[in-house]
């Protein structure tokens, strides 16, 4: 899917290309396996901000350099010196990295292959969809090393599978195989390692052509009634139906259902 229009925009850690309506970010530390470094989550959550206030993005994808590894988490070598104090304040980027990504409006797509460990499998599970290669290896090895996965999957994993299968990955750090993750639902597809970035790209152009206001009330409900009593996840999907049946979309694609023709979203 090559685009005349797209934009690029390369850090030092992190890459930026926006193709049509698609935003590709990319992690670009494959020397290091794209551990997390500060440096890195700084820069990713602040390339996530911009691509959340920007309302000619309809998805995002994250996607990640090199051939071995998504990312294999948390840059231990950086940490082998951190003090104390050190570890709490890389704790505050940490945090803003994953909750500007749990954050953005627009849906999201991890493409992830090889290695995704630790704060690398927090990074997927942070996303709404994941698309995985057949090579795929995830885990979550903190407990092995004295800490706890603090990137959301105590959180996320037991939403994704239930709170026994979350512990016991969680407990034992064992790794999922691309075929165990995609039967436990944990994954919404498996491909080719050499199909990966363009299955990914080709799930996302499908979700651009749905409305962008009706994608946002959609994904906003569905996450908002995590955890509530069934009424009220009720209450926010009626508040999601609100916010898109007076859209501008929503009239647009009424017409365009009735006149039999692809619809032309205006994103309001």
């Amino acid at each position: 899917m090559t685009d005349p229009h797209a934009q690029e925009a390369n850090g030092d850690f992190v890459s930026f290309e926006q193709r049509g309506r698609v935003a590709v970010v990319t992690l670009e530390r494959p020397e290091a396996l794209n551990a997390i470094s500060g440096a890195l989550a700084q820069e990713l959550a602040a390339t996530t901000a911009r691509i959340a206030a920007n309302r000619d993005i309809w998805v995002v994808v994250l996607a990640a350099a090199g051939e071995r590894a998504f990312c294999v988490g948390a840059d231990l070598k950086e940490r082998a010196s951190f003090s104390l104090d050190d570890w709490h304040a890389n704790r505050v980027a940490m945090r803003a990295m994953f909750a500007a990504l749990r954050g953005l409006q627009q849906p999201s797509v991890a493409s992830v292959f090889g290695f995704a460990l630790g704060g690398g499998f927090e990074l997927a599970l942070s996303c709404d969809l994941i698309v995985a290669a057949d090579d795929v290896e995830l885990g979550l090895p903190e407990a092995g090393v004295g800490l706890v996965p603090a990137g959301g999957a105590t959180q996320l994993l037991a939403r994704a599978l239930g709170t026994s299968r979350a512990k016991e990955i969680i407990f034992t750090g064992r790794r999922i195989g691309a075929e165990e993750a995609l039967a436990a639902g944990l994954v919404a597809k498996v491909v080719p390692r050499s199909e990966l970035r363009a299955q990914t790209l080709a799930l996302a152009d499908a979700i651009c052509r749905a409305s962008p206001v009706a994608l946002r009330a959609a994904k906003g409900a569905i996450d908002a009634a995590l955890g509530l009593p069934l009424e009220q996840g009720i209450e926010a999907e009626n508040d999601a139906w609100r916010a898109t049946v007076s859209s501008a979309d929503r009239v647009e694609g009424i017409a365009a259902f009735n006149a039999k023709r692809d619809p032309r979203w205006s994103n309001r």
